[in-house]
């Protein structure tokens, strides 16, 4: 696909606002190279960069900063530079993937409602269940009830309810997501016509933006999810598209 062509088509994705160049850096990393010895060599890094419209001398800052807080490791081989996750920087990145790349069709499907004694206590949202009203809270049918909690199994959830427990600071961003996915699906070629560092360019941008707004707040079960609300119908698109897209390996964007 020309690079005109392909500039364009992701424009929508790059647009979205909160492009943080060291937060892009952890998406790329947890993306292409999350997996103990994998590497990005830093001429890879700065293509893939560059293609994200972002200086050399903020890719610069954004490396230096990761290096600092301990997420990325950088060694020289000869004049070039590989970079990877350390441990640390691995270990949040491999607990943050379960909830950044399961689709839809993996969300819980049983859920649970629990009424605590504490209206302040915080132990429900740190189990990872969601409040509804004061005291009262839901989540997945999995999640470990706090202590003295009383737990009751989730029923059939009315609209009125969906409606209340989607984080409303967050849907003008996720219907913003959603059609920005949308439009970058129909205006991209096939992946065969893509070349590896495009795709993972793509990728990056797509996991980006999902990755923002979806670790903000806890995954619901799916009976708990209006099917027209934007977060799903984002979630939906991210799916679509990184199954449609697949993560290319980093040797092959290397020859490129």
């Amino acid at each position: 696909m020309p690079i005109d062509d392909f500039d364009l088509a992701i424009a929508p994705l790059k647009d979205l606002g909160g492009q943080r160049v060291w937060s892009l850096m952890i998406s790329l990393f947890g993306d292409m190279a999350r997996q103990e010895g994998q590497i990005i060599g830093g001429p890879v890094l700065s293509a893939i960069m560059t293609a994200m419209d972002v200086r050399p001398e903020a890719a610069r800052v954004a490396l230096h900063r990761l290096r600092k807080d301990k997420w990325i490791a950088s060694e020289k081989h000869g004049r070039i530079s590989h970079h990877s996750l350390t441990p640390a920087g691995r270990a949040q990145s491999q607990a943050a993937s379960g909830r950044i790349y399961a689709t839809p069709a993996e969300l819980p499907d049983r859920w649970q409602m629990i009424l605590t004694e504490d209206a302040d206590s915080d132990a429900p949202e740190k189990a990872g269940f969601t409040a509804l009203i004061p005291r009262l809270y839901v989540g997945n049918a999995s999640l470990s009830v706090p202590i003295g909690a009383a737990a009751l199994p989730g029923q059939d959830a009315p609209d009125w309810m969906k409606r209340q427990l989607e984080p409303a600071s967050l849907a003008e961003s996720y219907t913003q997501l959603s059609d920005a996915l949308h439009r970058v699906a129909r205006d991209l070629c096939a992946a065969d016509t893509l070349t590896p560092l495009q795709i993972a360019t793509l990728r990056c941008l797509i996991v980006h933006n999902w990755r923002r707004l979806a670790l903000k707040h806890p995954a619901l079960p799916r009976p708990l999810i209006r099917d027209d609300w934007a977060g799903l119908t984002a979630h939906q698109m991210v799916a679509e598209l990184l199954s449609r897209y697949p993560r290319p390996d980093l040797p092959e964007i290397a020859t490129v």
